[in-house]
């Protein structure tokens, strides 16, 4: 799925490019947050 949407990234327009690579900052935005909660609750007492 990834390497199919980098394929077409490069062969696309400007715009597809900017969309592509925001989608990927999204992405670790995502995935960061979830580490960070992750590590929050793990120092939580219950």
């Amino acid at each position: 799925m990834l390497g199919e949407l980098l394929k077409d990234m490069a062969t696309s327009t400007p715009q597809g490019v900017v969309g592509v690579s925001l989608i990927f900052i999204y992405l670790a935005w995502i995935l960061a947050m979830a580490f960070i909660r992750i590590h929050q609750g793990k120092h939580e007492q219950h």
